[in-house]
């Protein structure tokens, strides 16, 4: 089975250290689906991460004049190499353990949206440090950010989050896969970028990983979009007396559930698997914890999207 995998960005932790541990446990995970006869496809979150470049590089150009502003699409860049290098050195040492010396390699890759996309004129995501209203307000007026209250928590810049439409490095991937390497790619659902004439233009946005992994396993035909979080299952009413634990959605009950799940949370994982299961015949999406995830896979566990 072909299966794209999606991990969150909160399960690798928020220093070099903790991710380092918990990239042992995520790829001990993989390395057995690998094993079983899957053909894998990882992808990943990055939004701890990214937060953290952005911070340090803010930090940086505080402390020197002289350096310049770090655009938002090159701190994703940048936490798609490191955290792609911690993943790949983890899961090439737990195959080789298993027996299978196949090449983990890691794509940096661009996802193209489109500049037309409402969400440019409506930023949601929040990224970086929390500020005070007279902090947000000096940065804004040098850079023109937008800052909005965070959940009553205090400021936050915020920025753009579209809709992935094409990968640019899909071909790459393929050729790889082919050869029978394990790719990583579409980390923290890739960088974001413009289609404009013969080039593309890098953008400051954020693209939902879920999404853009929904995209990648429909691009390279995949049977399984798995989709790993914190918890086992997908719920109605989560964390009330009425919850109730879903086994099974079609693509239209999904959609038609969207109401009932966190915007910054579950809705786009749930909303990212239905696509993929309407997508194409026979596909099939699962979200599930990463601990269960091989019970998922056989039925045990998980809330699989499928017609």
């Amino acid at each position: 089975m072909r299966m794209v995998i999606a991990l969150g960005g909160n399960a690798l932790g928020t220093t070099l250290s903790q991710q380092r541990t918990a990239v042992a446990s995520t790829a001990a995970v993989m390395a057995e689906l690998i094993a079983q006869g899957h053909q894998v496809i990882i992808t990943h979150g990055n939004g701890p991460q990214v937060g953290i470049i952005h911070n340090a590089m803010s930090a940086l150009q505080r402390e020197d004049p002289e350096q310049e502003d770090t655009p938002l699409p090159v701190c994703g860049a940048m936490s798609q190499a490191y955290i792609g290098l911690d993943l790949q050195a983890a899961l090439d040492r737990e195959l080789r353990q298993r027996g299978f010396g196949r090449p983990v390699c890691t794509v940096l890759t661009q996802t193209v949206v489109d500049g037309a996309d409402p969400a440019f004129s409506k930023p949601s995501k929040p990224i970086g440090k929390f500020l005070t209203r007279q902090e947000a307000e000096e940065l804004s007026a040098v850079t023109g950010y937008v800052f909005r209250e965070d959940a009553g928590r205090s400021w936050r810049r915020y920025v753009p989050s579209p809709l992935p439409v094409d990968i640019v490095e899909l071909d790459a991937i393929r050729l790889l896969l082919q050869g029978g390497a394990v790719v990583i790619a579409c980390g923290g659902g890739g960088v974001p970028v413009v289609a404009e004439g013969n080039t593309l233009r890098p953008v400051g946005a954020v693209i939902d990983k879920d999404f853009a992994s929904a995209l990648l396993a429909e691009k390279l035909e995949a049977d399984m979009l798995l989709i790993l979080t914190a918890v086992e299952k997908v719920a109605l009413h989560y964390r009330t007396p009425q919850q109730q634990w879903l086994d099974h959605l079609t693509p239209e009950e999904a959609e038609a559930y969207a109401g009932e799940f966190a915007a910054g949370s579950m809705l786009p994982k749930v909303q990212a698997a239905a696509r993929f299961a309407a997508s194409g015949t026979g596909r099939k999406a699962l979200i599930t914890a990463l601990d269960r995830a091989a019970d998922g896979l056989a039925g045990k566990t998980g809330t699989l999207v499928s017609r």
